[in-house]
């Protein structure tokens, strides 16, 4: 049955685009959660979405940070495993952890670190092996045999999937590669002497880590250093939270004289990371997943604050809910290249045309199920159709007693125009009439000095046309 599922298995590449179909793609990106994580995006025509699993936004030892392009999704999926939690410095973590561990082995007492097999076991053996070699200590460090040795083995396969520092050492030698650390036997468990034991799995639920604690909890020499988050009801999360004595099966109780360090080396995104992860992709609605009601509702509440401008609603549905919600239809448009270089020629070539949003007027051309938004002209020598030009007029009629010629009032229009809209090509004819675009005003002196300006303008110019029709009105009343 696991082979005939393996058959349907396809396996992508980092950051590798996968077309399934004309409508849906996917892409991959790096999570830095554990090696082979990876966010993914998701398109449906024009709507995506990105699921990001597990991640971590801090490079660590042997992975670097997650990261994603600016993809604004309609629906970002994140977890929210620490979604109150805002770590301390890693640099001042990593040096609390060596100097207990440092304190405990040379007064003779035994480390007991719990991790899962993939990542923050291979993460600590780094540090603890880098340590080791700087301070020259012959103490023995352990890590479990069996899935632990497995991933290690992969690490060293993946080493692409690693952060810099180790692609550029690997030539000379690979980080997995542990000198100081050796595999467990089960029978290490009552040596005498002190020793640093990586034992699996991270919440003492069960195995090798839990019997281990059994045997060295009384000891009040011994240490326990809980690296990551612990479910609520493990042997990890009690002793944790400060539980003395630990039930087990047959009623059996184990006295915990031993000392507790939690010490936080998850492999998960804070919730600072949360909140960058999500700034960065700018979507329209998140969803909180992989996390505790409670703390959700606090982050919940922090990005409705925070990103309510740009991040429309946030949910965090319970098990086995339905979330339901609409997205804006979006139908993509192809422009021309002749069409954008007209509009920065209008807006005066400035860089900061492309900063803010431009109305482009152009021909809606569908061929083949592609949309092309075309330059007038262009759309019609390439459909064969002949253009007709539809302008609108309008006349405003002023009297003036005083007599002054029309170039008067046309000076006064063309420099009120010209500062007006400094990105904009206003010229003045021989003839003195003046055109903005295809906007066309020219001033006439009637028989009974009345002066009519005539305005008119194409169609593709309505809005200018309106917007200069009043203000030139004004210009003439207060020229008169």
């Amino acid at each position: 049955m696991v082979k005939d599922c393996m058959k349907k298995v396809t396996t992508v590449g980092l950051h590798e685009t996968v077309q399934v179909d004309d409508e849906l793609e996917i892409k991959t990106y790096y999570a830095g959660h554990v090696l082979g994580a990876a966010m993914f995006l998701i398109k449906v025509g024009s709507q995506s979405v990105v699921y990001t699993g597990d991640f971590n936004t801090t490079p660590d030892r042997h992975l670097g940070a997650a990261w994603i392009d600016k993809c604004r999704p309609d629906l970002l999926i994140t977890e929210s495993t620490y979604a109150t939690t805002i770590r301390d410095s890693k640099r001042c973590r990593e040096r609390d952890f060596l100097t207990k561990v440092h304190d405990c082995v040379e007064k003779g007492g035994k480390v007991l670190i719990p991790v899962f097999a993939l990542g923050r076991a291979q993460e600590m053996c780094i540090l603890l092996e880098t340590y080791w070699e700087r301070m020259n200590l012959k103490i023995p460090i352990y890590f479990a045999v069996g899935l632990t040795e497995k991933a290690t083995t992969f690490y060293k396969m993946f080493i692409t999937w690693t952060n810099q520092k180790i692609k550029q050492t690997f030539v000379h030698r690979n980080m997995f590669d542990f000198k100081h650390i050796k595999p467990f036997d089960r029978a290490y468990v009552d040596n005498p002497g002190p020793m640093v034991v990586f034992a699996t799995p991270g919440m003492l639920h069960s195995g090798l880590s839990v019997q281990i604690f059994r045997k060295w909890a009384p000891n009040e020499n011994n240490m326990l250093i809980m690296p990551g988050y612990c479910v609520a009801g493990t042997v990890g999360h009690k002793v944790i939270s400060g539980a003395k004595k630990i039930e087990f099966e047959n009623r059996q109780i184990v006295e915990v004289k031993m000392s507790v360090q939690y010490m936080s080396f998850s492999a998960h995104a804070d919730a600072k990371g949360i909140m960058q992860l999500i700034q960065h992709c700018e979507p329209s609605k998140v969803l909180l997943v992989h996390g505790e009601a409670s703390k959700m509702e606090f982050l919940k509440k922090k990005i409705n604050q925070e990103l309510g401008t740009s991040c429309k609603e946030c949910f965090m549905p319970a098990n086995g809910e339905t979330v339901s919600f609409s997205t804006p239809v979006s139908v993509p448009v192809d422009t021309s290249l002749s069409l954008v270089k007209k509009q920065l020629f209008q807006e005066g070539g400035t860089s900061s045309v492309t900063k803010r949003k431009n109305v482009l007027h152009g021909m809606l051309v569908m061929n083949n199920n592609k949309i092309r938004l075309m330059e007038p002209d262009d759309a019609m020598s390439e459909l064969g159709l002949v253009p007709h030009q539809i302008r609108f007029t309008s006349t405003i009629f002023i009297d003036d007693p005083s007599g002054a010629p029309a170039s008067r009032l046309t000076d006064v229009i063309f420099s009120k125009i010209k500062s007006m809209m400094e990105n904009r090509v206003v010229q003045l004819a021989p003839d003195c009439s003046i055109t903005v675009a295809s906007v066309l005003i020219k001033v006439d002196v009637g028989e009974d000095d009345t002066k009519s300006i005539c305005v008119s303008w194409g169609y593709q110019d309505e809005e200018l046309g309106k917007n200069l029709l009043p203000a030139i009105k004004k210009w003439a009343v207060e020229t008169k």
